[in-house]
C-alpha cells in the first residue's frame, strides 16, 4: 500500500534532512504514478551532436555507448533544450510561523518547495533557493551536480521564520540568470505592511523568466471560523488586539477578499502567475502548476 505524505506531515519529520526528502519522495512518486502518461525526463527531444564531457556536466548526459567504444566520455546535445533553471524565493518572515493545527505556513512552505524541487531535478533541471527575512538570507544557487538535491533540503530545513520581510538582502543579479530559461515560485503568506511583497513579485518577472506567487493561509484565516471573543496577535510586531469574532468576521471576510482580489489583478497585470493554497490542500497541486509552466517555458 502507497504511503500517504499527510501522515508524515510532523513539525519533526518535515525539519529532518531525511524525514522532509522522504515526504517530497512520496508526494512525486504518488504524483506521477497518478499520471496517464509516461514521460521521458532530462535529455533533450532531438538528438543533434556530441561534445567532449565538461566538469560540472550532469552526469546523466553521459553517452555510456560512446564511453565503451573510444573509452572517452562525451554529452549528447539536443537541437531543444529541454532543461531550465528552478528557483525558490521564501518568505521567512515570522508570519508564516502561523500554525492551524500541527502545520504552519512555513512547514507547508518547506513540504512544496522540496517536493517542486525534487520533481526538477528528475526533470534535469537546476534548483536553487532564497529564504529571506530582515534578519538575513539562505541561498543555494542553482547548479547542476549529484548532492545539489542534498545540499538544498539542508538548508530548506535549517530556514527559520523570523523578523519582518525584507528583500533589501537579496542580490538580483545573483537571482536572475538572463543565460538559462527560469521559472521562480515566491512562495509567502503575502501578509504586508503596504506593498512590499507585490513589488518584490514585480521585480522578480522579467521579459525571460516565467514567476508564479503562490499564497499560503490558513483555513482559520480564509473562513474566520472563530467563537466568542478571541485575542489575535500580530507575529511580527507582537501587537495584540481583542476583537468579538461574530462581530468582525462580516468586515474581515470582505476585506480579506478585496485584499487577494486586487493583489491577484496587479500580479496577473505584470503577467505573474498566482495561486492560493490552504495548508489543507494537496501538494500535487503545485506540481501541476509546475509542469505546465515548464511545458510554457519550453
Amino acid at each position: 500500500m502507497k504511503q500517504d505524505y499527510r501522515e508524515l506531515l510532523q513539525p519533526k519529520i518535515i525539519n529532518s534532512l531525511s524525514g522532509l526528502s522522504l515526504i517530497a519522495r512520496v508526494v512525486v512518486d504518488g504524483y506521477l504514478s497518478g499520471l496517464n502518461q509516461s514521460r521521458r525526463v532530462g535529455a533533450g527531444l532531438e538528438f543533434s551532436q556530441y561534445r567532449g564531457y565538461e566538469s560540472g556536466d550532469d552526469l546523466r548526459l553521459l553517452d555510456w555507448k560512446m564511453l565503451a567504444r573510444s573509452g572517452r566520455y562525451y554529452i549528447k546535445q539536443s537541437e531543444i533544450d529541454t532543461h531550465i533553471t528552478v528557483k525558490f524565493i521564501l518568505d521567512a518572515s515570522k508570519s508564516m510561523l502561523h500554525r492551524e493545527g500541527e502545520l504552519s505556513k512555513l512547514d507547508y512552505a518547506k513540504v512544496a518547495i522540496a517536493s517542486l524541487a525534487q520533481l526538477a531535478q528528475n526533470q534535469g533541471d537546476q534548483i536553487g533557493l532564497f529564504a529571506l527575512n530582515s534578519l538575513g538570507v539562505t541561498h543555494v544557487l542553482p547548479v547542476l551536480q549529484k548532492q545539489q538535491y542534498t545540499r538544498f533540503i539542508h538548508n530548506l530545513i535549517e530556514v527559520a521564520a523570523d523578523g519582518k520581510w525584507s528583500e533589501q538582502n537579496l542580490e538580483f543579479n545573483k537571482l536572475h540568470d538572463q543565460s538559462r530559461k527560469e521559472l521562480l515560485f515566491f512562495l509567502t503568506d503575502l501578509h504586508q505592511e503596504t506593498k512590499e511583497l507585490t513589488d518584490m513579485a514585480k521585480r522578480l518577472k522579467t521579459s525571460r523568466n516565467e514567476v508564479i506567487v503562490l499564497q499560503i493561509l490558513g483555513e482559520s484565516e480564509l473562513e474566520f471560523d472563530y467563537q466568542g471573543y478571541v485575542v489575535f496577535e500580530d507575529l511580527e510586531t507582537g501587537i495584540k488586539v481583542k476583537v468579538d469574532a461574530k462581530t468582525a468576521k462580516a468586515n474581515y471576510l470582505k476585506q480579506l477578499q478585496d485584499t487577494i482580489q486586487t493583489t491577484k489583478d496587479i500580479l496577473l497585470s505584470n503577467g505573474i502567475g498566482y495561486h492560493l493554497f490552504k495548508l489543507n490542500d494537496p501538494i500535487a497541486d503545485a506540481l501541476t502548476l509546475f509542469l505546465k509552466q515548464r511545458q510554457y517555458l519550453l
